[in-house]
């Protein structure tokens, strides 16, 4: 697939996955790609580049589909998965959140991914000139869904989530559960029961670009916190994940990926491909860069909680040798917890 770029202002070097970054000092608030509210909780530098990302906002976009290692933009940049006429486009919000816009470049219809708060995604629908048809929702915690009702009052979109937990939801109109093939536009999107971190929680899968919404089952480098569900909840739903194609690429609800890379090499310090990938991951957060989206493939390679089987992490957290991986999972789940 042929990498095409534009920006009208010159930005830090980009040599990983697109995506966007926001202060860690500030808790709400944040605007999109290109568009930062809450001007009062920024430093005078970042107060500087917001005027000038304003006077020149056309937006850098990067086509997807190459390996996560070439593929990267900064916090002023959407992503384009032109073959697919899919456009998707991440938003910070609160500290360290990530909200996704999705375009659907015939029609026009505009969807967003798990808006925990309505003004960032105000500001970059505002910026473009486009209306919200529907809100999806990845589980009910309100970091996920705090701004659906403000955004569906505004734009009488429709929310989307899981049938299984319709009564926590807010605002929900349309319930749908695993195996459920429902459309965006044009795109086929199969919804995948993901439970483990919640009990209700499902992630969105666009086969035709290759891209799938993880919410907090599936972040680089670790999985979700088991708040409702069972460690053989959370590698059920991971192993559907990784049934997918390597060259999926992930799109998860936090930017947690350099704390994860500080776990996953102390317990598997010897794995080469993790001691890169982290290498990168701290690159990019020192130039303010984001870390997501990853890949399926990555992940595989680097994240602990889809290689329970590895001998290394095994003999680094004492896991007997007869446990099987669910068991294996709880224990690195816990390890991570107490890290």
């Amino acid at each position: 697939m042929q990498m095409i770029s534009s920006c009208r202002v010159l930005l830090p070097s980009a040599s990983a996955m697109a995506a966007s970054s926001f202060p860690r000092s500030a808790t709400a608030g944040k605007g999109s790609l290109g568009v930062w509210p809450g001007m009062a909780q920024l430093s005078i530098r970042k107060n500087l580049v917001y005027g000038l990302m304003r006077l020149f906002s056309m937006p850098f976009k990067t086509l997807r589909g190459v390996s996560s290692r070439t593929l990267g933009v900064s916090r002023f940049c959407s992503i384009n998965n032109m073959s697919s006429t899919l456009q998707i486009e991440l938003i910070p919000c609160l500290r360290d959140n990530y909200a996704y816009l999705i375009h659907d470049t015939d029609t026009g219809t505009v969807g967003v991914v798990d808006p925990s708060e309505a003004v960032p995604v105000i500001d970059a629908l505002d910026r473009n000139n486009r209306n919200l048809t529907y809100i999806l929702n990845t589980h009910h915690h309100y970091d996920h869904t705090g701004g659906n009702m403000e955004l569906k009052e505004r734009y009488g979109a429709k929310v989307i989530g899981s049938g299984v937990d319709q009564d926590r939801i807010p605002g929900i109109d349309i319930a749908l559960n695993d195996g459920d093939n429902w459309k965006f536009a044009s795109h086929e999107v199969l919804i995948m029961d993901t439970p483990g971190h919640t009990r209700g929680h499902i992630s969105f899968y666009f086969p035709g670009s290759k891209s799938i919404f993880t919410g907090d089952t599936l972040f680089s480098l670790s999985c979700g916190k088991l708040f409702e569900g069972t460690p053989a909840e959370m590698l059920s739903s991971l192993r559907k994940i990784m049934s997918l194609p390597d060259d999926t690429t992930i799109y998860c609800g936090h930017e947690y990926t350099q704390s994860n890379s500080k776990f996953a090499l102390s317990i598997e310090p010897g794995n080469k491909e993790l001691q890169s990938y982290a290498a990168e991951v701290n690159h990019l957060r020192d130039k303010g860069m984001p870390t997501i989206p990853t890949t399926l493939g990555k992940e595989k390679l680097c994240n602990p909680f889809l290689r329970t089987s590895s001998m290394e992490i095994r003999r680094s957290l004492k896991i007997p040798p007869a446990a099987n991986d669910a068991e294996a999972l709880g224990i690195i789940r816990q390890a991570k917890d107490n890290f």
